[in-house]
């Protein structure tokens, strides 16, 4: 007869009971955190472009019009398309998404940032970022307002942000913003 017992032979039934509820808690939680299914997945928008002028920097020559943006940079997933800021004829500003790819994320959102967007996307937004709502799709054309009254002059990129995580997903950079 052998003198080895085995662990799972000692431990009570109310407690691999209370043990496998707890890990399947813990990987519910997991799945609800991460939602790993999301890298599988895909949402494409398709917005039309609001009838607009490209905002021009103030020192633009009369007849010039300078466009307000640039590319994507990849941050922590790979990140394409540009960003730019235009203006409908009803004098509001819009941050404007085109041709974006991204990856899907459980709670990614669109900022303005006052870093550029060498900076912005790695870890941090810096002070008096201006959220402009959730991502719509991760691929696609897609259209945000900025609200009303915003000074745009410290604002140098807009960011694809994981919220959740606080990690930069992409971000471009917004030159010659207008006051």
């Amino acid at each position: 007869m052998s003198d080895r017992v085995t662990l799972l032979g000692r431990i009570p039934r109310r407690v691999s009971a209370a043990l496998a509820v707890l890990a399947l808690t813990a990987a519910g939680f997991g799945l609800y955190l991460f939602q790993p299914w999301r890298a599988l997945t895909t949402t494409t928008v398709d917005e039309a472009l609001p009838a607009a002028v490209v905002t021009a920097p103030p020192t633009a020559g009369a007849g010039t019009v300078a466009p307000v943006g640039g590319g994507f940079v990849s941050g922590e997933h790979p990140t394409s398309g540009t960003a730019r800021l235009v203006r409908p004829g009803d004098g509001s500003t819009v941050l404007r998404l085109e041709n974006l790819r991204t990856s899907e994320g459980p709670d990614v959102r669109v900022y303005l940032s006052t870093r550029p967007a060498a900076e912005a996307r790695l870890d941090t937004l810096g002070d008096g970022a201006l959220e402009l709502g959730r991502l719509k799709g991760n691929v696609g054309n897609q259209n945000y307002t900025v609200p009303a009254g915003t000074d745009l002059s410290g604002y140098r990129s807009a960011v694809i942000w994981c919220h959740r995580f606080s990690v930069g997903f992409g971000a471009a950079d917004l030159t010659a913003l207008p006051g």
